[in-house]
């Protein structure tokens, strides 16, 4: 018995290996429509987490909430409390690199971040956190076979949904970062101080200099092409 305050699930309910969308009806959804033998673990605030089997391995999903907080609280205390190995996000991220076109994957080698959150470690420099390289490895192999459209490199884990400095967005893209999205670097960064692999991959939904954004349909296919990829890795973890 492992309930913590904001999962209700006991430990041999949660698989080894983790997918996390950002949103728990997206957790619902990779339940209902790629998993099987479906149990429900989590429903504290909400936040879905379910565990079945793929093609014969067991698998757990769960929602992360919004923000580097968020996720920061589920996959600490999915890693720290229920033994959890690999966590996998799938999530959608807002096109800096100008070669980068909607529907694309980035798979995040590394998460730049204007959180402060490492300080709390009071380490003597600024740690960089970044994926681990087999999960990466292993879905980069999954990505060429299905041939699909796919960029590795570094993004930016925000704290702000909405900013009047949009001259900040062009400094992070002269330096080669390709998105931003709000999650990644505190999940490697848990990942890293406890010893644990985590993977970030990510849909372009939308451009942030200029028009452009998927709709919910299709967000909805991209979602669906993470999915397969985070799972196929997740039978050789």
């Amino acid at each position: 018995m492992t309930p913590t305050v904001h999962i209700e699930a006991k430990k041999e309910e949660i698989a080894k290996t983790v997918i996390m969308p950002g949103d728990p009806l997206r957790a619902k959804y990779i339940a209902e429509n790629f998993l099987e033998n479906v149990i429900l673990f989590n429903k504290v605030r909400n936040n879905f987490g379910f565990t079945g089997t793929y093609k014969g391995k067991k698998v757990s999903v769960m929602g992360s909430g919004m923000g580097c907080p968020s996720i920061g609280i589920y996959s600490y205390e999915l890693y720290n409390f229920y033994d959890v190995e690999n966590i996998i996000r799938v999530g959608t991220a807002g096109a800096i690199n100008e070669n980068l076109n909607l529907k694309d994957i980035i798979f995040a080698q590394g998460a730049c971040t204007d959180s402060n959150y490492s300080l709390y470690y009071n380490l003597p420099g600024y740690f960089s956190p970044i994926s681990d390289y087999n999960l990466l490895s292993l879905t980069v192999k999954e990505a060429e076979r299905l041939n699909l459209s796919f960029k590795v490199g570094n993004v930016l884990s925000s704290g702000f949904f909405y900013t009047e400095d949009d001259l900040a967005y062009k400094k992070w893209q002269r330096i080669g970062v390709l998105a931003i999205e709000m999650e990644t670097s505190m999940l490697y960064f848990n990942a890293a101080i406890l010893g644990k692999k985590a993977l970030s991959i990510l849909t372009i939904s939308d451009y942030i200099f200029k028009e452009g954004k998927l709709s919910s349909k299709e967000r909805e296919q991209g979602l669906n092409a993470m999915v397969s990829l985070a799972l196929n890795t997740a039978l050789y973890c």
